[in-house]
């Protein structure tokens, strides 16, 4: 059998993590069986096993592409001139346009970590990856007098990791919440605490629309 493309191989493997992703959301973890998604995928078990060993290997790849993910848009966040439309774009991405779906598996895997410590180890990296990123962020943008925060940094970043995970729980348990009419409260909230140089004030809707697009 010829060797697939790399190209083919990643799609392939990106195909597979969406089935797991949906198969992890509607059934939670242990339901879920790798079976059930191979079903899904549409593929066969040692098509599945080319690419992914067990649950937890699924897991494991489906956190760190969100890691990847997280980082890439930290990473623009980092560099936008007016950091909380920027950061307005972000809860706009996770909170809004995001699948509930995905807030959905975000939800049964934090609740599965306190009870299997393979998955906690997979979770909390990715978690503590968030939460050091954003103390990292907060502390170059205050070194750079682009914020005059109220708080600590290290106080500051666990405040942001807190109601960020409220609103994905939220999102997950209530998926017809209206996101979109909260968010610009929460930037509010946030520009109280950061201080941003050169803010103008409150977020306000208008403002949103010209981020989102």
């Amino acid at each position: 059998m010829p060797k697939l493309k790399p190209d083919t191989q990643r799609a392939r493997r990106e195909h597979i993590l969406d089935a797991a992703l949906t198969c992890f959301a509607q059934g939670g973890f242990h339901a879920t069986t790798m079976q059930s998604i191979c079903r899904e995928a549409h593929i066969s078990p040692g098509a599945l096993y080319v690419y992914f060993d067990s649950k937890e290997a699924l897991i494991a790849g489906l956190c760190e592409r969100d890691r990847a993910e997280f980082a890439e848009r930290l990473a623009k966040l980092a560099d936008a001139p007016n950091f909380l439309e920027a950061l307005a774009a972000i809860g706009e991405h996770y909170f809004v346009q995001e699948s509930a779906e995905k807030q959905r598996f975000v939800a049964e895997m934090g609740i599965e970590a306190t009870r299997n410590p393979r998955i906690a180890e997979i979770f909390m990296s990715v978690d503590t990856y968030c939460s050091e990123s954003f103390e990292a962020l907060f502390q170059r943008l205050k070194d750079e007098g682009r914020i005059t925060p109220t708080v600590d940094i290290a106080t500051l970043a666990k405040v942001f990791s807190i109601i960020g995970d409220g609103l994905f729980w939220r999102r997950a348990i209530h998926p017809g919440t209206d996101m979109r009419s909260i968010l610009p409260v929460v930037i509010d909230m946030f520009g109280a605490l950061l201080h941003p140089a050169g803010s103008t004030g409150p977020r306000n809707e208008a403002s949103l629309v010209e981020v989102r697009r």
